[in-house]
């Protein structure tokens, strides 16, 4: 488990240095086009600022975003308690506690560090799962906490909210950029920077995908190690591929925060979700039970 935290953490600083190579391509290119080199300057300043201000803000806005409710011990004894006798185990501060209405299974942490983290669950998921398995959903979310997963995600999906921003500004761009008065001006530039504008966020939206997989397979490892038990975590699994349902707030900006997909079934949202096919993660767990 240990070399894949490694590996993990190595993948996502080149995934993050491609981001800012990707930022820093096409502010040239819109650079190029303008005849104005100072344009890139501004390009990776405004990225950065926004990264900063999206940094501090993340959790709030995915809080608003899934209309989760902030409860204490009296309100929720069964959640609170499970969480804070798991975050004593895993030697982690206790993050708040959130409750979200929804029938549908599911459950999300976040925040920039374990100091302000979170965690949330749907009463879908209190409804159908026993104390063994609510006990294993809430140590695959605090393992994100203590893996730092919250801040990677934070971080990658501001990056791509960043390169779509740019690349629709890139493409605005084209169309109202006259390099200088010469007739023979190549349109090398104006093509490159549409097509790169087309595809960056593609890339982007790929990157996170690959990123947010292999942490959510990481969490399951990490849980069952935090409960020392497997079966709690595959159990869980199992229902929420069998009660698996879309959420009544969606949206794709929270989407990579959830131990399920919560959008809509459908080939698209199949084909780029953040999360990896449940009897996928079922089968890892089932196949390393025996190492745990």
């Amino acid at each position: 488990m240990y070399k894949q935290i490694a590996a993990n953490k190595r993948n996502t600083v080149l995934i993050m240095l491609g981001f800012i190579l990707l930022i820093t391509a096409i502010g040239w290119l819109v650079a190029y086009l303008v005849d104005d080199y100072y344009v890139v300057g501004w390009v990776l300043i405004t990225a950065a600022i926004y990264a900063v201000v999206q940094y501090f803000l993340a959790s709030s806005l995915a809080v608003a975003m899934t209309g989760a409710k902030e409860i204490q011990k009296k309100d929720n004894p069964r959640l609170y308690n499970t969480v804070e006798n798991l975050t004593i185990a895993a030697g982690l501060p206790m993050p708040k506690v959130y409750i979200i209405e929804d029938p549908a299974p599911n459950a999300f942490a976040t925040g920039r560090d374990p100091k302000h983290a979170i965690v949330a669950a749907t009463t879908g998921l209190l409804d159908i799962m026993d104390n063994k398995e609510l006990t294993a959903v809430m140590a695959h979310e605090l393992s994100h906490v203590k893996n730092y997963d919250i801040r990677v995600s934070m971080i990658t999906f501001g990056l791509v909210c960043i390169v779509g921003y740019i690349s629709d500004l890139g493409i605005r761009m084209m169309f109202y950029a006259n390099h200088g008065d010469d007739d023979d001006n190549s349109p090398i530039g104006l093509i490159a920077l549409l097509v790169v504008s087309i595809l960056a966020p593609i890339t982007a939206s790929i990157a996170q995908m690959a990123v947010s997989r292999e942490r959510e397979y990481l969490a399951d490892v990490s849980a069952v190690k935090l409960t020392r038990y497997p079966e709690g975590m595959i159990s869980a699994l199992k229902k929420l591929a069998t009660h698996s349902r879309p959420m009544k707030h969606q949206n794709s900006a929270t989407e990579a925060l959830f131990i399920n997909n919560p959008l809509k079934k459908g080939f698209i949202n199949n084909l780029f979700s953040t999360h990896p096919p449940l009897e996928k993660r079922i089968e890892r767990l089932e196949h390393g039970k025996t190492q745990f």
